[in-house]
């Protein structure tokens, strides 16, 4: 969730650019009594720190980045005021622009600050940013387990043997007997590379099991301690998976109103066009958390979801019957990505449905006339029309 920064009248701000090896910062004075300063400087904690004795700023602007996070937390650690800016926002649009350097970044950075419309994010706690790197981390492993299975397939089928499947073809039984055309690779002829690659996929497919299920477990334990997390299960069709992405992802859910807001939050909203009488709106705009496809089961659920939370002044309901029994271990991504796609679905059909109404009623493209503005000349012909049709009416009926 995007917000506008409330600034300050007096003091220095300290805009960084943030880079991986090195990092450009500008010290704008708010009074405009002297030009800015900028000073490029190594990234690190050491240098950091140097550059804020040397200031002195009144407040930290930086860029929602990799690095904004200990950045954040060393400036706050020292008794700076220190805001992170949304880099996704319209300011930061440099299509149009013949130049774009560092210096240019952080100076505009400093002078969104100073005017007060610098657009700002919520940067959650260390914890929270290291439980949703987890879950990042897990949805990686579950992509690399589906392409080593894919792997395996393609191997098989490309020598005519049957491909596995089912959830049997991936059980120590099933493994095992996939492993019956596999040899190592240092014992395979020029004619039997496949078995060779068969065996090393096999190998690669077991690793990232292992590593999955070691992040899974870790999960759960973060899941049991989390009030939150056992509260969302309470809900029908949101399993352990589902409701921890939700929970690290919304954190703080008191900040959203509306599901609508949660909608926006998770890039869930169509894009818009609209001057004058034109409205166009388009796909959704993919705007928001990097795991949209698992925050997309707070959005779907909508306010079902943000009531047991708290969000928006909303009391907290009661929990039901006890959580849901068949937990979502191994299909939480397949469960968030259908209620992605209905969440899409069911902004498409909002904006059809207004579309209808502003049309008066069926598809506005088809069979149904757009009615021209009152007082314009398109009016004035449609109003002669109509009553030169309605006279000739009469006569033939007369």
């Amino acid at each position: 969730m995007t917000a506008t920064a409330t600034t300050t009248t007096t003091g220095t701000i300290l805009a960084i650019d943030l880079g991986k090896f090195k990092c450009v910062a500008c010290a704008y004075d708010r009074a405009a009594t002297s030009p800015p300063r900028f000073d490029t400087f190594t990234t690190g904690r050491d240098e950091l720190l140097r550059l804020l004795e040397h200031f002195q700023p009144a407040v930290v602007v930086i860029e929602a980045c990799l690095l904004a996070g200990w950045v954040h937390d060393l400036c706050v650690a020292r008794g700076y005021a220190c805001k992170v800016a949304n880099t996704a926002s319209e300011a930061w649009k440099f299509k149009h622009q013949k130049r774009k350097t560092d210096k240019d970044d952080a100076l505009r950075l400093a002078q969104l600050e100073a005017l007060g419309q610098l657009p700002v994010v919520v940067l959650p706690d260390p914890p929270t940013r290291q439980w949703r790197q987890l879950i990042a981390y897990r949805q990686t492993l579950v992509g690399r387990r589906v392409a080593a299975q894919n792997r395996l397939r393609a191997l098989l089928v490309g020598q005519g043997l049957p491909a596995p499947r089912g959830a049997r073809a991936w059980t120590v039984t099933g493994l095992r007997g996939i492993g019956q055309h596999a040899k190592p690779l240092t014992e395979c002829g020029p004619d039997e590379l496949w078995r060779g690659l068969l065996d090393l996929t096999l190998a690669d497919y077991r690793q990232v099991r292992q590593l999955l299920d070691q992040a899974e477990k870790r999960l759960d334990e973060l899941a049991k301690v989390s009030a939150a997390v056992r509260l969302l299960e309470t809900v029908p069709g949101v399993g352990p998976r589902t409701a921890e992405a939700i929970v690290a992802h919304l954190h703080q859910p008191e900040r959203f109103a509306t599901g609508k807001q949660v909608s926006a939050y998770g890039g869930l909203v169509p894009r818009q066009y609209q001057s004058g009488e034109t409205d166009r709106r388009g796909r959704i705009t993919r705007r928001g958390a990097g795991a949209a496809a698992q925050v997309a089961g707070g959005v779907r659920l909508g306010d079902a979801a943000l009531q047991p939370l708290g969000a928006g002044g909303v009391p907290a309901a009661e929990p039901g019957q006890g959580p849901q029994e068949a937990g979502d271990r191994g299909a939480g991504a397949q469960a968030a990505g259908a209620l992605l796609g209905d969440a899409a679905r069911r902004h498409a059909l909002a904006g059809r449905a207004d579309a209808r109404a502003r049309h008066g009623g069926g598809h506005p493209l088809k069979g149904q006339r757009r009615q021209p503005a009152p007082g314009s000349s398109r009016a004035l012909r449609f109003r002669e029309h109509t009553e030169g049709s309605a006279a000739g009416t009469s006569r033939v009926s007369s």
